[in-house]
């Protein structure tokens, strides 16, 4: 069959087929919406992955996941062999493919680890995505706003509630000084910290020990803030210099 000649041609354009193409613009606008949505609260925290980011997954996830629905469309209708599309296996496709989208955000520098909740919301704006294709709107839309709600307003929920802030913390002893570790731990204990012993790391170069660890605070109100660790840290004994940071992830 010759693809070019005007009857093939205007398959395309043919009642069902633009009726379908209504339904798949509607589906993937929809998408475009509910992701800018999700991602209006990274691009205004100044993340990297902001609306457009979101508004692209959205609307690409829903738009795979809405032609599985049409396969006898495809093609102008003109295919020899009908195609027999598996939703499950275009959504399991969309999954993986957002996996490698979302490992790109995730950063690790020393202790920390960022990204991680900017990764989460590009997976649930993909799953919006995937629910706005099959049809399910009205679960889309909770969807959408619970994760909207959720990167907006549970930051707020976790400050109100008691916690124990994490720092990471380096520090560089001078040549030959040996650190104890009773030593540091009380001198940690008297700033407001307890040292998590578990994320200890010992590093020797040029005769000099480095010590890296997370600490956390007692209580809320209980550790020293940062700059005022930093100027106590100063005069610890044996300490040639040191490096401080928020533990985020």
């Amino acid at each position: 069959m010759d693809f070019l000649a005007p009857f093939s041609l205007s398959a395309y354009w043919s009642a069902p087929a633009v009726a379908a193409n209504l339904i798949i613009f509607a589906n993937i606008f929809g998408a475009l919406l509910l992701g800018l949505i999700i991602g209006y609260e990274r691009s205004y925290h100044g993340r990297a992955a902001g609306m457009r980011t979101y508004g692209l997954v959205c609307m690409a996830s829903a738009a795979l996941t809405v032609i599985a629905g049409f396969p006898g469309l495809w093609f102008g209708g003109q295919a020899t062999i009908i195609a027999v599309a598996d939703p499950t296996r275009i959504i399991q496709g969309i999954v993986t493919g957002i996996g490698f989208l979302c490992a790109g955000v995730i950063m690790k520098e020393g202790l920390n680890i960022s990204g991680l909740t900017t990764s989460a919301s590009i997976w649930s704006s993909a799953a919006v995505g995937i629910m706005v294709g099959i049809g399910f709107y009205a679960a889309a839309i909770l969807l959408a706003i619970l994760s909207a709600l959720i990167m907006m307003g549970v930051s707020k929920l976790e400050a109100w509630l008691p916690s124990r802030p994490a720092i990471s913390i380096i520090l560089r002893f001078r040549s030959g000084y040996v650190p104890r570790e009773s030593t540091i731990t009380q001198s940690m204990f008297e700033l407001g910290y307890d040292i998590a012993w578990g994320t200890l790391l010992i590093t020797f170069k040029d005769d000099r020990p480095e010590w890296h660890f997370v600490s956390f605070s007692l209580g809320r109100n209980q550790g020293e803030k940062l700059t005022d660790l930093a100027h106590l840290l100063a005069s610890f004994e044996g300490v040639e210099n040191f490096q401080l940071s928020h533990a985020r992830n």
